[in-house]
């Protein structure tokens, strides 16, 4: 008898073995179907002649023990494991990035201004204080920062961003 018609044999019995090893008849199918895969993976281990059904069994209950470690490794790990990143925190974060892109391409002069306020949460005057220029000369370089800025981002969302947009909104 060669191994493929002595595996027909026994796959009941496999088949009632994994349902007693998992309690669960999706999981015991898996297992079973496991199973056959790596006996005919390693037939060339398997001595003819010799009795098949415990070699079938030991490798149905090694694969059921390998995947129960797997499993508590799994959920060992999953509090350590960060928190899945939500569609909507994704595109937060691209817009993000390309706004901080876009603040690199400012001139020194613009982008410090920028940063005062509305990073650090600075008041007008303290951040002409801080970069020591006149309250005025603040405020024109600011608001020509942005300007710049908001030139620089709705040049970007015409591209890359207004194409997620447009493939989002036909989905």
């Amino acid at each position: 008898m060669n191994l493929t018609t002595e595996l027909h044999t026994h796959v009941q019995s496999l088949r009632r073995y994994a349902l007693v090893l998992t309690r669960d008849s999706v999981a015991a199918d898996d297992l079973v179907q496991e199973t056959l895969l790596k006996a005919i993976a390693k037939a060339d281990t398997w001595h003819p002649g010799s009795d098949l059904r415990p070699w079938l069994f030991r490798i149905m209950h090694n694969t059921h023990i390998s995947d129960l470690r797997r499993a508590k490794t799994r959920s060992d790990a999953a509090p350590d494991l960060p928190d899945p990143v939500a569609r909507e925190c994704q595109e937060t974060q691209l817009e993000l990035k390309q706004v901080l892109d876009a603040l690199d391409q400012l001139p020194e002069a613009q982008r410090k201004p920028i940063i005062l306020v509305a990073l650090r949460e600075m008041s007008y005057a303290e951040a002409a204080r801080a970069l020591d220029v006149p309250l005025g000369t603040f405020m024109s370089r600011l608001g020509r920062g942005r300007e710049a800025l908001r030139n620089i981002i709705n040049g970007v969302s015409k591209g890359k961003l207004a194409l997620l947009k447009r493939k989002e909104g036909s989905v």
